[in-house]
Order: C-alpha cells, then structure tokens, then sequence
C-alpha cells in the first residue's frame, strides 16, 4: 500500500466536523491481532495540542483528510500595534 500523507502534513479526521488539526509524526507499524499480518505502510501517528496538552494518537492512513487551513499548532491572534505620534 501507497502512502498518502508525508511527515509533517497536516490532517483532520474525516467526518467529523470538530475533528482537531493534527500534524503527522510517522508511519508506524501495526500487527493485526487475529490474522497476524504487519502492516506497515497505511497507518500514521499524529500529535495535536488540546487544552494547552499534548496528545497524540495512531489513525489509519484512509480515515484523514488534508486539513485545508495549515500552520501551527496554537491558535495565534495577532497584536495590535499602537502608533504614537507626537505634534511638533
């Protein structure tokens, strides 16, 4: 099996409308108990950030989406910059 996502993507649960954006660590290998086979290309351990706490789980490769909106991990607002300006 291909691999769909590269390390370092980000991807969302597919639906589920408040799945978090999570970014891919790595493939990972896992064996399936009752048939014994190894599967080592179709499954993928993610990281998002909940609560201020990491978390991390292993997600089958065909249950993500690429997240549309990229970037960090925490939400950034941005800063207001106040100008002053003194009269001459």
């Amino acid at each position: 099996m291909s691999r769909k996502f590269k390390l370092g993507d980000w991807v969302k649960v597919k639906g589920l409308l408040n799945s978090p954006k999570m970014q891919v660590l790595k493939y990972v290998s896992k064996k399936n108990p009752i048939f014994g086979v190894l599967y080592n290309n179709s499954y993928v351990e993610c990281v998002w950030y909940q609560n201020g706490e990491r978390k991390s789980d292993i997600f089958h490769q065909y249950k993500l989406v690429h997240a549309m909106d990229t970037g960090g991990l925490f939400i950034t607002v941005p800063i207001k910059s106040k100008t002053t300006y003194s009269k001459i």
